[in-house]
C-alpha cells in the first residue's frame, strides 16, 4: 500500500514539465521561510509560536523540518507525496490556527504555498524526479 502511494502516476509530457517547474519553484519558495529558522534553532534561539500547544522548541523543530528539510526533499522529488504531508498541515496551522483570527489578506500567502502543496500530492513529483526512478 505504502508502495503505490508513492510511486509517482503517469503524465503527460507538458504536465511533468510543469509539475516539476511547481514543484522546484514552491519549494526554494518555502526554504527562504525555513533557512532562517533551521539558522536560529541551531543557533539556540528556540523562541517561537505555539499555535498547537505542544511548546514552542517542539513547534520550532516541526515547523524546520516541513520548511526546510520536507522542501529539500521535494526538491529532489524524494519520498514526494509523504514530505508534502508535513508541509500541508504546517501550511494550514499557520492559515487556520496562526492566522484564523486574522483578515483574508494574512492568510493569503499561507493558502498560497498550501495551494500547490495540496496540489502535487493530487498530481505526484512527475516524470524527472527521484520517486520516478525507484519506482520504475
Amino acid at each position: 500500500m505504502l508502495r503505490k502511494f508513492l510511486k509517482p502516476m503517469k503524465l503527460p509530457a507538458p504536465v511533468d514539465w510543469g509539475v516539476l517547474i511547481l514543484r522546484v519553484g514552491v519549494s526554494l519558495l518555502m526554504l527562504t521561510h525555513g533557512y532562517p529558522k533551521l539558522t536560529r534553532a541551531i543557533g539556540g534561539d528556540h523562541s517561537f509560536a505555539d499555535p498547537i500547544g505542544i511548546g514552542e522548541g517542539p513547534s520550532l523543530v516541526l515547523t524546520v523540518f516541513a520548511e526546510f528539510f520536507c522542501s529539500v526533499l521535494l526538491i529532489l522529488g524524494l519520498g514526494s507525496r509523504a514530505v508534502l504531508i508535513p508541509l500541508i498541515i504546517t501550511m494550514t496551522v499557520v492559515t487556520f490556527i496562526i492566522h484564523g483570527d486574522d483578515p483574508f489578506d494574512k492568510k493569503e500567502h499561507s493558502l498560497l504555498f498550501l495551494i500547490p502543496y495540496i496540489t502535487l500530492f493530487l498530481t505526484g513529483p512527475g516524470k524527472f524526479s527521484i520517486d520516478r526512478g525507484l519506482y520504475k
